[in-house]
């Protein structure tokens, strides 16, 4: 019995070393499980198990995606015998191209499932051991190593946000409004927001300082062509005038730039502001 029992571990040691980070499984028979309180269920599934007391729901899902670092996916499971899968939602296309931009914290791109329209949901978690996934048929979900890279940020993000310091997010709520109203307007300051890739920010001389100078790097696409650059600073002046320094952050500043043209400091001593409110996906 203990050597058919290794002989199997062996099996599953084996066919893992062929999984990655990114890399999925869909059909039927996927299930996605998770404990609700009784006393309040939150989401339908829950509350349909709270009507017979059930502490833990099992939810139907499309299918799922792993996230565990493919380093610990390959390692042998009497080290690692745990992976964690995050749930796939489908997408309609308009909400496919901003998640595609990162325009979401919380869903993320997997190239080699865009036409089904089926992206990661990193808002939910579960752990589920070895064995179970090689039940399952491996279906990339990433196609070179660019896209890899991409999910793998996807995911460090989700789980790695920064935490600004009290008072920061009333400081930027004014520019926030305004990217949330003007983001899905076809107004050139419309598109001029779309066009951005992300928004960094860099506290100095620390985040922890009591009067911290704040700047902002508009990052825009490497291939962007929309806008020339007095243009750009129009759009910047505008931005950065909904800023008002105070006690706490007293001076402001900001550039548009590719990554391309920042350097490996600036971006590495910057942190992102969460773009989420841009999204049209927030319902997910």
């Amino acid at each position: 019995m203990a050597d058919n029992y290794d002989s199997e571990i062996i099996l599953v040691d084996k066919t893992l070393e062929q999984w990655k980070q990114g890399d999925c499984a869909v059909g039927t028979d996927h299930w996605f499980g998770y404990r609700c309180n009784p006393k309040m269920p939150l989401s339908a599934a829950s509350r349909a198990a709270a009507e017979d007391g059930a502490e833990y729901v099992e939810e139907e899902i499309i299918g799922f995606v792993v996230v565990t670092q493919t380093c610990d996916i390959v390692r042998k499971c009497s080290i690692r015998p745990y992976v964690d899968i995050c749930p796939l939602v489908q997408v309609s296309d308009s909400q496919l191209r901003e998640i595609r931009r990162g325009r979401h914290i919380a869903l993320a791109y997997l190239p080699l499932l865009a036409e089904r329209r089926l992206v990661a949901d990193l808002s939910r978690i579960m752990t589920i051991e070895k064995p179970v996934l090689t039940e399952y048929a491996r279906i990339p979900g990433c196609d070179n190593s660019q896209h890899v890279r991409d999910f793998a940020r996807c995911v460090a993000r989700k789980w790695g946000r920064f935490a600004f310091p009290d008072g920061f997010q009333s400081f930027v709520d004014k520019l926030i409004g305004l990217c949330r109203e003007k983001h899905r307007k076809a107004s050139p300051e419309g598109r001029a927001i779309q066009a951005l890739r992300e928004i960094r920010v860099c506290g100095m001389p620390s985040w922890d300082s009591a009067r911290i100078n704040v700047t902002f790097w508009f990052i825009r696409e490497n291939e962007d062509t929309l806008f020339d650059g007095r243009e750009w600073n129009q759009y910047l002046s505008k931005w950065l005038s909904t800023l008002e320094p105070n006690s706490q952050f007293a001076g402001v500043e900001g550039k548009v730039v590719s990554l391309r043209w920042m350097t490996g400091d600036d971006y590495a001593s910057s942190v992102p502001l969460d773009l989420d409110y841009l999204s049209t996906t927030s319902e997910l």
